[in-house]
C-alpha cells in the first residue's frame, strides 16, 4: 500500500540551514494573513461582516467574524440578528437568490453544488474548506486562531447561530520556531489506530484495577493519589520497550516512584491536620497501625521490642496528658515516626517490592498483547515501512514523521452538544470543547503531510483524547497536576523578552506554541509535537521547561539540558519552572542551583500566581486557572551565546514578573492534595510533613 504517510522534510528548502546556524537557501517561510476585501456599507462593517472570496463555489460569499455566520448574499442590516431572534422569525425577507428559493428560511444560506455532494471515506462528517480571500500576491496557507475571513472547520451557520461572543484562545500558533536540530530519520513507532488505542484502554484501566485491588489485599491501604500517574511517567524515563504508554522493557523493574509513594502510606496514610483532636487521632491511629503491622509480620525480635515500646509510651502519654496542643501532638507523631519507621518500612519491604514487580509484569504482558494485534492489523492491510533519506544537515525542528504508513481508518461519529465536541467510537465517547477542537484542527492543517482531505482527522484526534484520558486517570481533578500550563501572558513575556517558541512539555491540548515536546510521539506527531524531550536534541533555540512533577523525570531532564549545553556554541537557552519544594529540595532543584549554566534564578511565592487546568480542553471557563499552592523556582540554563542573545537582564525579569501577577479569576488549586501528598512523598519516611 503506497503512501505519501511521513516523509522527512527534505523538501522544504526555507527551513534548511547551514552547520553554523546561518540561513543558506533563505529564512523559514512566515505565515501571513490576507485582509478582505471590503465592499460594504460601513454599518455593516462594524457590525462584523466581511466579503470573501469562495475558491470552491468560485463566488462570493460574506461572513460575520462576530457570529461566524455566512451568507451568499449581501446582508442586510437587521434582517436576522442571532443574537436576539436566533430563529429569524422578525427578519426581512433576502432579495435576489436567496429570497426567489422558497425552500430556504429567512437568513439561511444557500447551499452550493458540492456542499450538497456526499463526501466519501468512512469519518463522514463534513469538513468545510477554509476559504481564505486570494489574490494572485496572497499565497494560500494554514490559517491561524486571529486569521480574518478563515472559517473554522466545524463552523456551519446552524451551528454558530446560538453564539455571540468569541471564545477565548489560550494559545498563539503564530509564533515561528528558533529551534534548530540536526534533521533525523523517521520513527518507527506503529501508526495509531483507534481499535488498537480502545485495546490498550481498556487494559490499562484493568492495570490500575489490578494496582487498587494489591494495595488493598496485601497493605490494606488505598493506591496513593496520583502514584499510577506517576509510575507511568518515572517508566518512561528508563523504558525502552515498544508501547508509548505502558512499560515493557525496564531496568531495575521495580519502581523507585511506585515503591516510595507506596511505602509512604504505611502503616497509615497521613492526612492534612487543622485542629487538635485531628491530630491526636492520628497519632493514635499511627500507633495502633504500628504495633499491628509489627505484630502480624515476620519481625525481627529487636524491632518488635523498639515499636511495641514506643507505642506503648505514646499510649500512656495520650492517656495522661490531656491538655496538648495540636503542635505538641504532631512533634509526638513525628517521634513515633522516627523511631518506628524504619522498622515499619523493613517488614513491608517485600510485601510492596511485590506489588511494583506485580504491576510491571502485567504490564509488559499487556505490552505483548497490545503489539501483537497491532501488527495483525497492519499485516492485513499489507503496510510496510518506509525509510527516505536523511541529509546531514540543519534544520529548524519540525514534527514527528512515522516510517509505518497508517491504515485506514474506521468511522468515527461527531455531533456537538453546546460547546462541546462528542466524538464516539464503537460506544466510547471522548469530549472536547469547541475552541480546542479547533485548535487540535488548526494544529493537524500545519503539521499533519499524509491526510491533505482531513479523512483520518476525527479518528486521530478520538485516539489523542483517549490517550490522554487513560493516562490522566478516572478520579475527580485527577491528573490535572500533571498536565498543568503556565498562564497566556506568561508565555507571551517569555516570547517577548527571551524568545522563546518552543515548550519542552507540553501536549496538542495544552500547548501554547504549535512546536513543543509530548509524551506520545504516535499520536501527537499528526498535531506537532517534535516526540519526547529526552530523545529531542536541539542545537540552538530559546524554550520552556514545565515538567510534570515526576522525580524522576525532572532528574532526566536537568542531565539532558547540560549535556545540550556542554556540546552546542550557538545560542541555547532553557527556562525552566518547577515547584520550590526545599524541605528537602528535589534533586533536580539541587543539581539545577549547583550547574555552571544557570545565569539566574528566582521564585514566585505560593498564592501569588495561577496555572492552567490540565483539563483546560474540557472544564468549564471558570475552572481554567488555579492557584499554585506552593511557590515556583524559576531557573535560567544558558551557554555563554545563549545568554548574550536572550539575558535576563533585570528589565526582562521585571516584565516576566508583571505577567505573572494573579487575574482575580483563580479557583483554588484541585491539586493540592496532589501536591502536598508529593511533597510529603519526597521526604524520607520518618518526617514531621503530613498531608
Amino acid at each position: 500500500m503506497t503512501s505519501e504517510n511521513y516523509r522527512t522534510v527534505k523538501g522544504d528548502a526555507g527551513m534548511v540551514m547551514s552547520p553554523t546556524g546561518s540561513s543558506t537557501q533563505g529564512s523559514p517561510l512566515t505565515p501571513s494573513t490576507s485582509k478582505p476585501i471590503q465592499e460594504l456599507p460601513d454599518e455593516l462593517i462594524q457590525a462584523g461582516w466581511a466579503k470573501c472570496w469562495s475558491k470552491r463555489e468560485n463566488r462570493p460569499y460574506y461572513f460575520n467574524r462576530f457570529t461566524n455566520q455566512s451568507l451568499w448574499e449581501m446582508p442586510v442590516l437587521g434582517q436576522h440578528d442571532v443574537i436576539s431572534d436566533p430563529l429569524g422569525l422578525n427578519a426581512a425577507p433576502a432579495s435576489g437568490e436567496g429570497a426567489g428559493d422558497g425552500s430556504l428560511g429567512n437568513g439561511q444560506r444557500k447551499r452550493g453544488p458540492s456542499e450538497e455532494a456526499s463526501q466519501g471515506g468512512p469519518n463522514s462528517f463534513k469538513r468545510p474548506k477554509v476559504e481564505i480571500p486570494v489574490t494572485p500576491t496572497t499565497p494560500t496557507i494554514p490559517i491561524s486562531p486571529n486569521t480574518p475571513g478563515a472559517k473554522p472547520w466545524n463552523s456551519s451557520s446552524e451551528d454558530k447561530q446560538g453564539q455571540a461572543t468569541t471564545p477565548v484562545v489560550y494559545w498563539d500558533l503564530d509564533v515561528q520556531t528558533n529551534a534548530v536540530i540536526k534533521e533525523r530519520t523517521t520513527f518507527d513507532y506503529l501508526p495509531p489506530h483507534p481499535e488498537i488505542e480502545l485495546q490498550r484502554a481498556q487494559l490499562t484501566t484493568k492495570l490500575r484495577q489490578h494496582y487498587h485491588e494489591l494495595c488493598s489485599q496485601r497493605e490494606g491501604i488505598e493506591p496513593p493519589r496520583e502514584s499510577f500517574n506517576r509510575w507511568l511517567l518515572e517508566r518512561k524515563v528508563v523504558d525502552k520497550g515498544v508501547d508509548p504508554l505502558l512499560p515493557s522493557e525496564c531496568d531495575p523493574v521495580i519502581s523507585p516512584s511506585m515503591f516510595r509513594e507506596v511505602m509512604n502510606d504505611i502503616p497509615i496514610r497521613l492526612s492534612r491536620i487543622k485542629y487538635k483532636e485531628e491530630a491526636r487521632k492520628l497519632l493514635f491511629k499511627y500507633a495502633e497501625a504500628a504495633k499491628k503491622m509489627i505484630d502480624s509480620r515476620n519481625a525481627t525480635p529487636d524491632s518488635r521490642k523498639v515499636v511495641k515500646w514506643n507505642v506503648e509510651d505514646t499510649m500512656n502519654w495520650l492517656r495522661r496528658d490531656h491538655s496538648a496542643s495540636k503542635e505538641d501532638y504532631m512533634d509526638r507523631l513525628d517521634h513515633l515516626r522516627k523511631q518506628c519507621g524504619p522498622h515499619v518500612t523493613a517488614v513491608a519491604k517485600d510485601s510492596v517490592e511485590g506489588i511494583c514487580s506485580k504491576i510491571y509484569h502485567i504490564s509488559t504482558e499487556y505490552v505483548r498483547r497490545i503489539r501483537q494485534a497491532h501488527l495483525n492489523l497492519l499485516k492485513e492491510c499489507n503496510i510496510t515501512a518506509e525509510s527516505p533519506e536523511v541529509q546531514d544537515r540543519l534544520v529548524y525542528c519540525y514534527p514527528v514523521r512515522l516510517s509505518i504508513p497508517s491504515p485506514p481508518q474506521p468511522r468515527v461519529e461527531l455531533h456537538f452538544e453546546n460547546d462541546i465536541a462528542c466524538l464516539r467510537y464503537k460506544g466510547e465517547m471522548v469530549k472536547v470543547n469547541r475552541g480546542h477542537f479547533n485548535k487540535l484542527e488548526l494544529l493537524y492543517r500545519y503539521s499533519c503531510i499524509d491526510d491533505p482531505r482531513f479523512e483520518k482527522f476525527l479518528s486521530r484526534v478520538w485516539c489523542l483524547i483517549k490517550r490522554y484520558q487513560v493516562m490522566f486517570g478516572s478520579g475527580v481533578n485527577e491528573g490535572t497536576g500533571l498536565q498543568g500550563a503556565l498562564p497566556v501572558p506568561v508565555f507571551e513575556a517569555l516570547n517577548k523578552q527571551f524568545g522563546v517558541s518552543f515548550e519542552c512539555f507540553a501536549s496538542p491540548l495544552n500547548c501554547y506554541f504549535k512546536q513543543f515536546c509530548s509524551a506520545f510521539p504516535d499520536i501527537d506527531g499528526f498535531f506537532g509535537s517534535r516526540g519526547p524531550f529526552l530523545s529531542f536534541s536541539p542545537v540552538s533555540g530559546s524554550f520552556e521547561a514545565n515538567p510534570p512533577f515526576c522525580e524522576e523525570l525532572m532528574d532526566a531532564m536537568v542531565m539532558h539540558f547540560e549535556e545540550l549545553l556542554e556540546r552546542s556554541s550557538e545560542p541555547l537557552s532553557f527556562i525552566i519552572f518547577v515547584p520550590e519544594w526545599r524541605d528537602p529540595p528535589t534533586p533536580a532543584l539541587t543539581r539545577m542551583e549547583a550547574s555552571r549554566f544557570r545565569r539566574h534564578q528566582m521564585t514566585v511565592p505560593a498564592f501569588e500566581h495561577e496555572y492552567r487546568s490540565g483539563s483546560q480542553h474540557i472544564c468549564k471557563r471558570e475552572e481554567m486557572y488555579y492557584k499554585a499552592i506552593h511557590g515556583t523556582a524559576v531557573l535560567f540554563l544558558q551557554n555563554d551565546a545563549g545568554f548574550a542573545k536572550w539575558e535576563p537582564t533585570t528589565e526582562r525579569i521585571q516584565e516576566l514578573l508583571v505577567a505573572y501577577k494573579i487575574s482575580g479569576r483563580t479557583l483554588s488549586s484541585p491539586g493540592d492534595c496532589f501536591a502536598t501528598n508529593y511533597l510529603l512523598l519526597l521526604l524520607p519516611l520518618p518526617s514531621d510533613k503530613t498531608c
